[in-house]
């Protein structure tokens, strides 16, 4: 009798999840993809806010409610509107900044594309701090709010350090790191910059601001020395900034449209306009492109949000991929600060058997570094964008040392092992002589490794590689000087890549296919919230901060949570620019 009841519950637990996954299609079908119209005569207006994310939400809420598109959807949905006869012009309204650039590179230089087709663009500013500002300067009109200001005034960068905290609460961090310039250590361990960290931090500012500098003379027609002198005398009035010709015009929003030629045209809303775009109809078999996407940072295990980027679940992408005979290429698509070694390493080898049977590009979004710089290493051809953060390659691991901490309020702890080093990874001590030794000797072999794995994807020696390594990260536009990537542009531009070195005919058309897929609904009832392996809790507390703020907050987090196991880091430092 309790096996049959057994049974019945099992089979009434399958008929509960049929239910609810035809009544979630039904929903999906009904409220989730309502199809919009898009107008005749229409201009697109694109509201960028903040981060915008490379992958799809895979969580049961995602069935249901529409997310934003990503920066692959973005560019395409540019790019289609370029030719589309219903589209007469593009506004912009580009509301908050993030931490990094390369992303707003990419979608900037998708506007710039688009207005090679003659149609009108204008950037709305409520607010102009530098990166809004850097991505309004792509249209052919800025128009600001008249009482606003324009706050381009140079870019900063902050750096925490936490050494002094720690001593007033009695933390010992304990670690050992390869390379003068990584400093992710530096967090824990310094109470100030030291001369490296100075050094690097510097030359990252200096070539971002540069950028910045550049893309805003090209852009107003201006002098890189008259839009570093007009940056010393910022923020600007809204009326000054029009005065010195930052800006065209003092707007209130209702009067945008008007003021290109645009105010006869019905509005449409960028997202609809994503959402109301068919893919291509073809009715033949297409050459298959696959994009893989790793994004986060670099764990262990499975995982498909876009928060971690866990070994298993890519690896199992990346043979889906070599395997399938319909894909020509692979396009393997990162963002993601590094992390675990040994994920790093475990990933970087299914690429390489990968790279055996098809053409394997790399695209590198805001964040290629040290794990991340590791797992593109097998491409091909690496492609990244100049505001690209890269390198850092290096290592380190430790741990924080509490027995000063648990002494200030009465606790004592002993210890009883068998094994000489047994003790190694205690919270309560620092480590010894010995172990210490033993930890770098570990360290060494893996950045050795590393260091000598780079050598011969760039075809270079070690000694050469060492020099620029170190730890030290670089710009997109730096690691092309040095040879770390091959080009500079976007993930449009490594698809053009891996199609000619598929040798796709240029006419031909090619089906993308992306990793990871759009979760059945079965799928996503399997993953509710998040298919990382982080406690509801902390994803209910992330998922009520902004898409940067997430960002920050995972990668301040990752050391802790990977050090657990005192795991050798791949991972690059993090720093707060501004």
């Amino acid at each position: 009798m309790a096996a049959r009841r057994g049974v019945w519950l099992v089979l009434g637990l399958i008929g509960f999840a049929a239910a609810l996954s035809a009544a979630g299609v039904w929903l999906t079908a009904s409220f989730g993809s309502k199809r919009v119209s898009v107008p005749s005569h229409t201009a697109l207006v694109l509201r960028l806010d903040g981060d915008i994310g490379e992958v799809d939400g895979v969580g049961l809420l995602d069935q249901f409610v529409e997310s934003p598109p990503t920066v692959r959807a973005l560019v395409d949905a540019l790019a289609r509107a370029k030719t589309d006869r219903r589209v007469k012009g593009l506004v912009i309204e580009p509301t908050s900044g993030t931490p990094f650039w390369a992303k707003s590179q990419e979608i900037r230089d998708a506007i710039l594309d688009f207005r090679k087709s003659g149609k009108k663009t204008i950037a709305y500013l409520e607010y102009g701090g530098e990166q809004e500002y850097f991505l309004a300067t792509a249209c052919e009109k800025i128009a600001i709010l008249p009482t606003s200001v324009l706050d381009v005034k140079g870019l900063a960068t902050y750096e925490v350090f936490l050494r002094g905290a720690f001593d007033k609460f009695g933390v010992k961090p304990d670690f050992v790191h390869i390379g003068d310039y990584k400093t992710a250590v530096n967090t824990f361990t310094e109470k100030t910059f030291t001369r490296a960290h100075r050094e690097m931090t510097e030359s990252l500012n200096h070539d971002a601001f540069d950028q910045l500098v550049q893309a805003i003379a090209t852009a107003r027609k201006k002098s890189p020395d008259a839009v570093r002198k007009l940056i010393d005398q910022g923020p600007f009035l809204a009326e000054d900034a029009k005065d010195a010709g930052l800006v065209d015009a003092l707007l209130y929003r209702d009067e945008v449209e008007e003021n290109i030629g645009l105010g006869d045209d019905e509005t449409t809303d960028f997202d609809d306009y994503v959402r109301a775009l068919q893919p291509p109809f073809s009715l033949t078999v297409r050459p298959k492109i696959a994009v893989i996407y790793a994004v986060g940072t670099i764990m262990s295990g499975e995982g498909r949000g876009g928060e971690v980027a866990a070994s298993d679940t890519l690896v199992e992408y990346i043979n889906q991929a070599a395997d399938d005979k319909g894909v020509k290429a692979i396009v393997l698509r990162v963002d993601s600060p590094g992390g675990s070694s040994i994920a790093s390493d475990v990933i970087w080898r299914a690429l390489m058997l990968a790279r055996e049977e098809k053409p394997l590009i790399v695209s590198m979004g805001d964040l290629a570094a040290s794990g991340g710089y590791y797992i593109s290493m097998p491409g091909h051809v690496i492609v990244a964008q100049p505001g690209t953060l890269t390198g850092s390659i290096g290592i380190y691991t430790g741990k924080m040392a509490y027995a000063g901490t648990l002494a200030k309020v009465g606790v004592g702890v002993e210890t009883v092992s068998e094994g000489k080093l047994a003790d190694l990874d205690s919270p309560i001590k620092p480590f010894t002589d010995a172990e210490r030794a033993k930890i770098e000797e570990q360290v060494q072999a893996f950045y050795d490794q590393f260091v000598a794995k780079v050598a011969e994807a760039r075809k270079t020696t070690p000694e050469k590689i060492d020099a620029v390594a170190q730890g030290r990260v670089w710009t997109g536009r730096q690691a092309k000087g040095i040879g770390l990537v091959d080009e500079l542009g976007g993930l449009d531009r490594a698809v053009a890549i891996a199609r000619s070195r598929a040798k796709i005919p240029a006419t031909a058309d090619v089906e993308i296919v992306a990793y990871p897929p759009k979760p059945s609904l079965f799928e996503a009832l399997s993953h509710p919230l998040s298919s990382s392996e982080d406690s509801s809790e902390s994803r209910t507390a992330l998922a009520l901060l902004r898409p940067s703020e997430r960002r920050v907050v995972s990668q301040l987090l990752a050391p802790m949570h990977l050090l657990k196991r005192r795991e050798p880091l791949a991972l690059m430092p993090f720093v707060f620019a501004h």
